[in-house]
């Protein structure tokens, strides 16, 4: 394992002082835990956005608290869930009157947790609202899907909606019309190592692939032969397109999605037979983002997530955001 850290079992921590540091007019911590992360703006009467989950996936989750999109994040141990009660305390400390609608991925630690932290909020007379990303669809049915890079469109236009002063109702829709409309197939071409484990969390041959990995080493569809960035995005743009049809004359934004290890170079050769694919079915793209946006540590491979567009999202989409992660 070669990684640049101290402990392993501080990995965690001594990330989250660094960007303390580094970052320290932005965000902050709560009391006297690390792992309770919020920003240090406050805005009276705006609906407060929560998420939360484990360490490894940089810019997800911690990256999208900032300007025009989330509020707060509990920050758990690599690939582990927070705690409720650090869920709870991040509530307190950004609600402002207006409640808190929670967001995050489709993962079952995380929906204890944060049931668990809506009860105890409702004991503080803090009104919450959730909702879960769900994008994979290469997971499963829409009710067990996990909540991967496309989590990003459903930030966005929840943080934009909570800019405009909207009610927690509100929030929560825009976040629904957004999740109702994303879509996400990801693929793998090497493993990622846990620091406190110290090995690959699985292998792959050197000429070898796997469609459908999850973002924590869960299992895909297929392990194969690597194919060509054609081949990806035709295969890719045909499962998203079965499963969330997209109509001649249409329009998307594409989120191309390195998982750690993968180029930007190579990104944008994937971008760009994707754009000739979906030129060809006659669909726009209204806008695209490249880059890393929900990685898996050093994991080598890619995401695309496509989101159908209506005039309500792309007013989302095109709200201003920044973040010490994130500025578009």
């Amino acid at each position: 394992m070669k990684k640049i850290i101290n402990a392993p079992q501080a990995y965690t921590e001594d990330m989250l002082r660094g960007i303390y540091k580094a970052h320290s007019k932005e965000v902050k911590y709560v009391h006297d835990d690390l792992h309770c992360y919020c920003t240090t703006k406050k805005v009276p009467n705006k609906v407060a956005i929560v998420t939360g989950g484990g360490t490894g996936h940089l810019p997800l989750f911690l990256g999208y608290v900032g300007d025009g999109l989330i509020d707060g994040c509990g920050v758990g141990k690599v690939f582990q869930s927070p705690t409720p009660n650090q869920i709870f305390e991040i509530s307190k400390e950004v609600n402002q009157g207006a409640g808190v609608l929670y967001l995050y991925g489709n993962y079952t630690g995380d929906i204890m947790t944060f049931d668990m932290a809506s009860e105890m909020c409702e004991m503080e007379d803090i009104k919450t609202a959730s909702i879960v990303g769900a994008d994979d669809v290469n997971s499963g049915e829409m009710a067990i899907r996990r909540g991967v890079a496309g989590i990003f469109f459903m930030y966005k236009a929840a943080g934009a909606k909570a800019d405009e002063l909207a009610s927690l109702e509100e929030v929560l829709a825009a976040a629904q019309l957004a999740k109702d409309n994303t879509r996400t197939v990801g693929f793998a071409l090497s493993p990622c190592v846990i620091p406190e484990k110290g090995v690959p969390n699985f292998t792959l041959a050197e000429d070898e692939m796997a469609m459908g990995m999850g973002i924590h080493g869960e299992p895909g569809i297929w392990n194969g032969p690597i194919k060509s960035s054609y081949e990806i995005a035709k295969e890719s743009l045909d499962t998203l397109l079965e499963d969330m049809p997209v109509s001649e004359g249409e329009e998307v934004c594409v989120l191309m999605n390195g998982l750690g290890a993968t180029s930007l170079e190579e990104l944008y050769i994937l971008y760009n037979d994707v754009e000739s694919i979906l030129s060809e079915k006659k669909i726009s793209v209204y806008r695209t983002f490249v880059g890393e946006y929900a990685t898996s540590m050093e994991m080598g491979g890619a995401s695309i997530s496509i989101c159908k567009m209506n005039d309500e999202l792309k007013k989302y989409m095109d709200h201003p955001v920044n973040t010490p992660f994130v500025r578009l």
